[in-house]
């Protein structure tokens, strides 16, 4: 064979490998450094290996590094990634990064939080407005109806989070009006803000009665204000989201109730959307999960403990 023809046998063999190689799907989180999304990417990577496509996994360190997140859409953009699943950070300052994707002709599904657009795919998430009136009902039952609560908030600008915030306070002002919500303040997706903002309620607060947390960072950090001045089991304590720790504090007495998410299927579902429609599928405009109230008594149920252990869950 001569050389000429070696060369040529080469590259129509790599044409051939770019023909068949795999499809890439981008996923960006809101961030990487809480549990939650420690289960999200490995739901991610288990539909990549059903589906037999790369999962590109990436997202910036902290939830309220909304500039990162752009960066990181931006650059998959450029590199002509087949999809993208993205869990918005900020639902204004995502729209634009989302709509250069879609121009560029890459289909998009955001999951887990919103933006304030319609130009995407799909949209895969909890009922997050459902769960704040879930966490409302389950702690003014525990109140009897009664009582001064106050919240520990996200961050500005996250959709999910502040559906959450809507359901709670609607429910408690439609339903309990024997209860008062005196405060509010955000954690900023970090546990020590998270506690420095709940020993300032407790300080101007001594006659509450209960917290609402929206995030698990939020609860890390009121349990551990709740613990420093000794009123854990005290103060109920009901929040969105969990984590190994806080079913450990669940079972000491110190958190009442959490209305868990499915994090694992959420991104198996958000991958499979892109999976369908670039096999020429038309997937659903929205996936609606349910959340679920989970109190001590219902850590050893399956179907919790599938929720909270996804590594375990074969799919």
């Amino acid at each position: 064979m001569t050389r000429r023809k070696l060369l040529t046998g080469v590259g129509l063999g790599l044409a051939g490998c770019g023909r068949t190689r795999r499809r890439r799907i981008a996923v960006i989180p809101k961030g990487t450094a809480h549990l939650f999304w420690v289960s999200v990417q490995a739901g991610a990577l288990a539909a990549g290996k059903k589906f037999n496509v790369e999962i590109l996994w990436n997202g910036p360190a902290s939830e309220t590094e909304y500039a990162r997140q752009v960066q990181i859409i931006d650059s998959m953009i450029a590199q002509r990634v087949d999809g993208i699943a993205v869990a918005a950070s900020e639902r204004q300052a995502l729209v634009a990064p989302i709509e250069r994707a879609v121009a560029a002709g890459i289909p998009v599904t955001v999951f887990d939080s919103g933006v304030d657009s319609a130009n995407f795919m799909s949209f895969v998430g909890t009922d997050n407005v459902l769960a704040g009136r879930m966490g409302a009902r389950k702690l003014a039952g525990l109140l009897k109806g009664k009582g001064e609560v106050a919240m520990i908030l996200h961050a500005p600008g996250s959709l999910s989070t502040m559906d959450r915030e809507i359901g709670f306070r609607d429910t408690m002002k439609k339903e309990y009006p024997g209860i008062h919500i005196v405060a509010e303040q955000y954690g900023m997706s970090d546990r020590a803000k998270a506690r420095a903002a709940a020993e300032n309620i407790l300080a101007a607060h001594p006659e509450l009665d209960g917290l609402f947390t929206t995030t698990e960072p939020s609860a890390a950090g009121a349990v551990l204000a709740l613990k420093g001045r000794g009123l854990n089991g005290r103060i109920r304590l009901v929040t969105n989201d969990s984590s190994d720790a806080l079913v450990e504090e669940m079972r000491a007495g110190n958190v009442d109730a959490f209305i868990a998410q499915d994090p694992y299927g959420m991104a198996f579902q958000a991958v499979k959307t892109l999976v369908d429609k670039l096999e020429g599928r038309t997937p659903p405009g929205r996936i609606d999960m349910q959340p679920v109230v989970v109190t001590v008594g219902d850590l050893e149920k399956p179907e919790v403990r599938q929720m909270l252990h996804p590594e375990q869950i074969k799919r």
